[in-house]
Formats: structure tokens, C-alpha cells, sequence
């Protein structure tokens, strides 16, 4: 697939992508790397339909449930080009960004029979959901260290969907030997807050403050306008932090 696709994308064969892999495992550099994810785009999508046959082959396709999300959003390791795709569309940031586009990822779930066919929801959640998702669904006690909620009355658009008081997440740059976070966000509502450190001085920038509503692409800093709401938001991130273990 990926000859195919060099000849598709002949203008970027001068680009060798070099990717990252630990000692001892083979890791050679990729010719044309935007073919190679045009390629690998091609053969997810055919082992999806290959997954789906198998399902109804055993006659379990009734039974089972699919879901497929991604773990962060577009990358720029090893050539990718996510402006070429515009993997990101108007979102700003990705991978390793607290910005939407680098946590705000699709999330697809197949149960047929179970969820309408085609229907959708923005109802905002995240990965800590499943858990108990998953539990409600086998019947099993969700355990106390999760907070996640279960995203069960949306799947099936039955009973009241509990709503997250916010999301907060984190991020410390690899290497930083105080293992403390670097980048920081909460988003409560259709309001976001955003803070990260700037790397030549050490120090932490403003807070940002954006509302997804009118501005997915947060490109509009609202911190002034609403000082009371940033703060409350801040209170959330200190509500919400659990220091790491330092010690090695």
C-alpha cells in the first residue's frame, strides 16, 4: 500500500521520516511518510471491514460491542503532516498540547440494536469513562479509585446522563526531574482554562481563558473580561491536582 501511495503523493519521496524506538528493536527510516499514513489509513479502514465480516461470520455481531477513539490528537513525529490532512481542522494544537487539538479526539461506539444507528452526541467525556461505562454494562461495581462516569444513558439515550463537574488534565515534559506539570487545562461547560510554562524561563505564562462555544479554535484570550470565572476555574485546577511521588 504504501508504493501505491507514493505514487499518489510523488512530491514528498524526498522525505525520509525517522521515528523513535527502544534499544534493541529495529526501527528503520520510512521513505515519503505521508504515503505511509495515506497507506495506513487504507489498511485500517480494511481490517475494520475485515473485523466486522468476522463478527457476523461467528454470529456474535449482534453481541458485541465496538468502540474506537484516539489517545491524543495529530502528531508531527517522523514527517506526518497533519496541515497537509488537516487532521485537526480548526483546532488548535497537537499532540503533547492541552489545547483541543491535541485532546480532543473522536469517539465511535457500535452495539447493534442497542445504539440508534447513525445518532451522536456532545456530551463531553473522556477516556476515564469507560471503566465504568463497562461496569455498568457487565453488571459489575464501578471501584472507588475511579471518577470517571459511566456513559451508559447516552449509549442507549435511556435514564439521566450524569454530566462531569469538569475535565482537567495535565502534562509534564519528559525528562523534567521535579515531575511536575508543565501545560494544565480544565474545561467546565463550553468554558476552557489553559496554563503552561514558558521553557526559557521556567515560569508559568497567564492563565488563558476561552469559551468553545463561540471559539472552538481558541483563538480569543477572555481572561480579562472574566477575572471571577478564570479564578473559579484555577480553583477547579488546584481542586483537582494530585501532586506525583518525587522519589524515585
Amino acid at each position: 500500500m504504501h508504493e501505491k501511495w507514493r505514487k499518489v503523493y510523488p512530491q514528498f519521496d524526498h522525505v525520509i521520516a525517522k521515528y523513535g524506538a527502544p534499544k534493541g528493536e529495529p526501527c528503520p527510516p520510512v521513505q515519503n511518510p505521508v504515503a505511509g499514513f495515506a497507506g495506513m489509513m487504507e489498511n485500517f479502514d480494511n481490517q475494520i471491514g475485515a473485523l466486522f465480516a468476522m463478527l457476523d461470520e461467528l454470529g456474535i455481531d449482534k453481541n458485541t460491542i465496538i468502540m474506537f477513539s484516539s489517545d491524543n490528537g495529530a502528531h508531527r513525529e517522523g514527517g506526518h503532516k497533519p496541515d497537509f490532512w488537516n487532521s485537526n481542522g480548526p483546532l488548535r494544537g497537537i499532540k503533547r498540547d492541552l489545547y483541543e487539538g491535541g485532546i480532543r479526539t473522536p469517539f465511535m461506539v457500535r452495539w447493534p440494536e442497542k445504539i440508534a444507528k447513525g445518532s451522536k452526541s456532545a456530551h463531553i467525556s473522556a477516556f476515564w469513562d469507560i471503566l465504568p461505562t463497562m461496569a455498568e454494562i457487565t453488571g459489575q461495581a464501578i471501584p472507588q479509585q475511579s471518577d470517571g462516569i459511566s456513559l451508559l444513558p447516552t449509549l442507549l439515550a435511556k435514564g439521566k446522563q450524569q454530566e462531569h463537574k469538569y475535565l482537567y488534565h495535565e502534562f509534564i515534559e519528559a525528562g523534567m526531574r521535579s515531575r511536575s506539570f508543565t501545560k494544565r487545562s480544565l474545561r467546565c461547560g463550553d468554558w476552557k482554562a489553559v496554563q503552561v510554562k514558558d521553557k526559557k524561563t521556567g515560569s508559568f505564562k497567564h492563565m488563558e481563558l476561552y469559551n468553545l462555544k463561540n471559539d472552538l479554535g481558541e483563538s480569543k484570550n477572555l481572561a480579562k473580561q472574566y477575572p471571577e470565572l478564570l479564578s473559579k476555574l484555577e480553583g477547579y485546577m488546584k481542586e483537582a491536582h494530585i501532586p506525583l511521588n518525587n522519589k524515585k
